[in-house]
């Protein structure tokens, strides 16, 4: 069994940087939604970021898998502008790792929040979910 304290660095960090294309909008996915950053979008960033912080932590074969989100949007970015979302990590323990995470376009904060990923061996992994796509 994998000691996730022993190998994960509290504080390691991470950012992903993206432009807000009509494609990332909530508009895109709900017609009557205005064109802004989707929140879905923006919590994916946090995630990929968090994913980013680690991933050269992790023995090989494995990878890391989110398992909570707990993330405000705050405030409404429009198409055009960059976003930077970040991750650190602020706790580490036998199972998940927990992040703090922040995003934030050309003007201001636009979401906060906490996310959490375990760590699993990505073969046993897809072998897992394989066999329930086969039930």
């Amino acid at each position: 069994m994998m000691n996730l304290p022993e190998i994960i660095r509290i504080g390691a960090g991470s950012t992903r940087s993206l432009q807000v294309e009509q494609a990332l909008t909530a508009n895109e996915r709900y017609p009557e939604l205005p064109s802004v950053f989707a929140t879905a979008e923006m919590i994916f960033a946090m995630e990929c970021a968090a994913a980013d912080a680690i991933k050269e932590m992790l023995p090989n074969g494995f990878v890391s898998v989110g398992t909570l989100v707990n993330v405000k949007h705050l405030d409404a970015t429009p198409v055009g502008e960059k976003v930077v979302a970040s991750a650190k990590v602020v706790k580490v323990s036998e199972k998940f790792i927990t992040f703090e995470c922040e995003a934030h376009d050309e003007h201001a904060l636009i979401g906060s929040g906490e996310h959490q990923r375990g760590v699993v061996n990505l073969k046993q992994f897809l072998t897992g979910i394989n066999s329930r796509a086969n039930q």
